[in-house]
């Protein structure tokens, strides 16, 4: 057992020990409270080749804390917490798409399903994942969607997987 930081822990201890030339496989739940998840225990999940990951996608502490109608008036650190869970400021580009207005040009955000999709794309093209299932929303009482569910894999059969999994929830409607 590890007591401490996940982001350390997962990174020096337990992701280098699931390797291939070891024939060890690892199947890696990432359900962080909020935004404290490093991007780079994302990736060298990917990279390992070894893990399959579910990835809780928390998008109501998004939008909560960073992703802002007017993203000037996001705070440094809110900031820095979503670019840590990104991987870097590029969410920026993603999240905000500038908008003529009548006398100055403005930023308007964009929808949680652009944003997931665009962090999809990053686990496959950045992460390395080879397959990535379609987020599945998972909504409060009141059908608020508070986070998305990622599978994410090397392998089609455990998405396949994780996905039919999926599928049985999303058509009970949710929680």
């Amino acid at each position: 057992m590890h007591e401490g930081d996940c982001n350390v822990i997962l990174l020096n201890d337990v992701l280098p020990r699931v390797r291939f030339e070891n024939y060890r496989r690892g199947l890696c739940l990432l359900d962080p409270y909020g935004l404290h998840l490093s991007w780079e225990v994302i990736a060298a999940a990917g990279k390992a080749g070894t893990i399959d990951l579910v990835l809780n996608f928390p998008v109501a502490d998004m939008n909560r804390n960073a992703l802002w109608r007017d993203p000037t008036k996001v705070g440094p650190a809110s900031k820095a917490r979503m670019t840590t869970f990104w991987g870097d400021d590029l969410w920026m580009q993603v999240a905000y798409t500038k908008k003529r207005g009548l006398f100055e040009e403005f930023s308007e955000k964009e929808d949680n399903e652009t944003i997931t999709n665009a962090f999809r794309k990053r686990l496959r093209d950045i992460a390395g994942f080879a397959n990535v299932t379609k987020p599945l929303p998972m909504r409060n009482s009141k059908g608020v969607t508070v986070y998305y569910l990622f599978g994410a894999s090397q392998k089609a059969v455990a998405t396949k997987i994780i996905t039919d999994i999926f599928r049985k929830y999303g058509q009970r409607g949710g929680p």
